[in-house]
Parts: structure tokens; C-alpha cells; sequence
């Protein structure tokens, strides 16, 4: 079997089961097998497979059958301008939580070293984005799943900032250190019902650690702010993703932990996603 041949054959099998993308999906399925990029195989399309490939051009075909997200099957998203590893402990990163990246850079100047402190990173996409932009700056990144931060630090690795960013497994709750410029957070802020709602994908499939904010969503949200004020210099922004019917609420508890709002930028379908606040006093 060639690979026109073998890509057609995994088309026709995920439309079938109603994929979307089936097109993409077998070509960066292919992609992985034979380790070449995408334009290389158009180029070569009528190289024959090993029996091996064909096996395991099969087996991720099935799991992409299951619904399992590419970003796990391929091992790996790109996010800002960079690519970053990814497996079934951490969240996928997603285009909208580039806000963050975009927010953060208006408040770091690029000759000036702050401190960073990002809450629940996960894949360390955001903070390590930050730190390949701001090389001054120095950053903690704490995630209270242990499997998470062993993604984190083999990004940190694989971007050669292993020593520029301090990896710690606590939750946020009984984080002491203090005296940061700058605290991002995407965290948790689903609630159970929209829980339930999500596409097959994200719901049997990404890490329900960092998707579940509680029954009303704001469960983590609370946590952050409250802690964030006494781990911030006077000054100090923090900057969180938010679920776009939360600005309201969240605005509420950034006033009353003494937070002066900046901003609230709006995702690419033009929901409020991105909450940047001051802490005042």
C-alpha cells in the first residue's frame, strides 16, 4: 500500500464515523508514522508503506476514531509561535488562551526583569511563550498534578528555559512565596452542567482536573484572586482566562479583594475571555 492510497482508505474511515477534519487528520496521522512532513508526502505519494507503518497508521486511525483529540494522538500543539507537548494530563493549548500571551507583554517590558507566577500551567505553553519573548524575566509555575508539571518541564526543556522557570507540584491554597509583578492563570472554570455539554473530544478525553471549576464554575477563579492579592507587589496585574458568562461575577470578587480592572478582552468569536486587574493596595 502507497500513501495515496493508505490516506485515501483513512479519509473514507473517519467520515464515516463522522470525524471532522478527516482530511488533515490522516495526513498528520501519516505525518507521525513515517516521519516526514505533510509536503513531503504529497511530493512522494506514491511511496509504499512497511507492514509496521500500515500497523501503526491503523491503531492511531482507532483512537482518533474514539474522538481522542489529535493534539494526543500526534503528541504535540502549536501555541503562540511555538510548539509545545502535549498527552492526556494536560489541557490542549487553544488559540483564545493566546490572550494571556498578548495581555501579559503589554505589562513586561522587554529590557526588565519581573517575576512571574503562573497558576495551573499545565503545559507551561503560556508561561514559557512569555519567557521566549521577555528572556529577562524568571517565572514559578505551579499545577497541583504531578503528570502536568512533567509535561511542563520537558516544554521548559525542550525550549532550552529549564532554568529560567521553577517547577513546583502544590495548589495554589498553600503556595507562601510572594513579592510577584505579574500572575496568569487559565484555570479550571467550567461548571458541571456545561461539563456535561462539552464535545466528546474535550469531555472523554482532556484532563477534567483542569476543565472543572465546581458547580457554578468559579470554584478555582475564588482561590486565585483571594491568594493573588497577597502574592502580588502593590501594582501588580493578574491576568486570568474566564468563562465568557463570567465577567460579571468576576468582577465582582476582583473589587471586593481590591482589584482596579484594566481590561476584559474578547476571544475570537468575541466572547469576554481575558480579565487583565491591577492589585491597588
Amino acid at each position: 500500500m502507497n500513501y495515496n492510497q493508505i490516506l485515501k482508505k483513512g479519509e473514507n474511515f473517519l467520515k464515516r464515523n463522522k470525524i471532522q477534519n478527516p482530511c488533515l487528520d490522516v495526513e498528520l496521522i501519516l505525518s507521525k508514522v513515517v516521519k516526514r512532513k505533510r509536503e513531503e508526502i504529497i511530493l512522494n505519494i506514491n511511496n509504499k508503506l512497511k507492514n509496521e507503518e500500515i500497523f501503526r497508521f491503523n491503531y492511531y486511525l482507532s483512537r482518533r476514531c474514539q474522538k481522542e483529540p489529535m493534539a494526543y494522538i500526534i503528541g504535540y500543539k502549536h501555541f503562540w509561535k511555538y510548539k509545545f507537548l502535549t498527552n492526556k494530563y494536560v489541557l490542549i493549548p487553544r488559540p483564545d488562551t493566546e490572550l494571556i500571551v498578548e495581555e501579559s507583554l503589554k505589562h513586561l517590558p522587554i529590557y526588565k526583569s519581573k517575576k512571574i507566577l503562573d497558576v495551573g500551567t499545565g503545559s507551561a505553553c503560556i508561561v514559557i511563550s512569555l519567557i521566549k519573548e521577555r528572556p529577562k524575566c524568571k517565572a514559578t509555575a505551579i499545577d497541583i498534578s504531578l503528570k502536568a508539571l512533567n509535561v511542563a518541564k520537558n516544554n521548559a526543556k525542550l525550549h532550552q528555559l529549564e532554568n529560567k522557570i521553577k517547577f513546583i507540584n502544590i495548589d495554589i491554597d498553600k503556595y507562601k512565596s510572594n513579592n510577584y509583578d505579574l500572575i496568569i492563570s487559565n484555570p479550571p472554570y467550567i461548571n458541571n452542567v456545561e461539563l456535561n455539554r462539552l464535545d466528546d473530544d474535550v469531555k472523554f478525553h482532556e484532563p477534567k482536573l483542569a476543565l472543572s471549576g465546581g458547580s457554578n464554575g468559579f470554584r478555582e477563579l475564588i482561590k486565585i484572586i483571594i491568594k493573588s492579592r497577597k502574592l502580588l507587589k502593590i501594582n501588580g496585574k493578574l491576568i486570568l482566562e474566564i468563562g465568557h458568562k463570567q465577567k460579571k461575577q468576576c468582577l465582582k470578587i476582583l473589587n471586593e479583594n481590591k482589584f482596579f480592572v484594566n481590561k476584559i478582552s474578547k476571544d475570537l468569536s468575541g466572547k469576554d475571555r481575558c480579565i487583565v486587574s491591577t492589585k491597588i493596595r
